[in-house]
């Protein structure tokens, strides 16, 4: 059984056509899942619905054999799952420190050095970093939560692709050596090429692709 696990998962808006049409996936811990797709297939949708942000209009989402539903989608959202947001959504009047500190008990500095921040900009107003750096801040967030599921939409994205892939690096090491599970919602075939999993969302439906076929894209 997987830490996570859908099922017949649908979902339309104001009732008409499904976005996501039966929905069936398990997600275990200790391993990276990268979701790809056209846009507006419906990946940030699934995300939201797996983070209970949203309510799917047909079918179930379990964590640890348990209905999020039922157990409650904020208590869901508070203890098993952390966010990286591509519009970043940090707290825009505290330092990076203070946004890492909402998250973890650690010390925020070793996380926020190994995503690149130097002591200085650890303590600015993250609104006085560049997107490249906020989205670092995020993604320092998330990895510091004690929460075991990491959603992310476009990770990478507002990164350059040696940065990218030294982010991947540590977000790999994180999932791996502390067994946690990360869904990756992304575009970039060289971020699918990191994964234990990748999917692809096509017709509402999702589907396991062979990456010995490299051909992710």
């Amino acid at each position: 059984m997987g830490v996570l696990e859908i099922q017949d998962l649908k979902y339309s808006y104001d009732n008409k056509k499904n976005v996501l049409n039966g929905i069936n996936a398990q997600m275990e811990l200790g391993k990276i899942y990268v979701i790809l797709g056209t846009s507006g297939c419906g990946k940030t949708t699934l995300l939201s619905l797996l983070g209970g942000l949203d309510s799917a209009s047909k079918g179930k989402i379990l964590f640890n054999g348990k209905d999020i539903a039922e157990k409650g989608l904020e208590n869901h959202r508070r203890n098993h799952v952390s966010f990286i947001f591509q519009a970043y959504n940090l707290i825009d009047y505290m330092t990076p420190l203070e946004n890492v500190k909402l998250t973890s008990k650690l010390p925020p500095e070793p996380i926020l050095e190994k995503m690149g921040l130097t002591k200085e900009e650890m303590k600015r107003n993250v609104l006085q970093l560049s997107g490249g750096q906020q989205q670092r801040v995020a993604i320092a967030r998330a990895l510091a939560s004690e929460a075991p599921i990491i959603l992310a939409d476009e990770p990478t994205g507002n990164l350059d692709e040696d940065t990218a892939m030294s982010i991947m690096r540590i977000l790999e090491e994180s999932v791996h050596h502390l067994n946690k599970c990360a869904i990756i919602v992304t575009h970039s075939s060289e971020v699918a090429k990191r994964a234990d999993v990748v999917f692809q969302l096509k017709r509402g439906t999702l589907q396991i692709i062979d990456t010995s076929k490299k051909n992710l894209m």
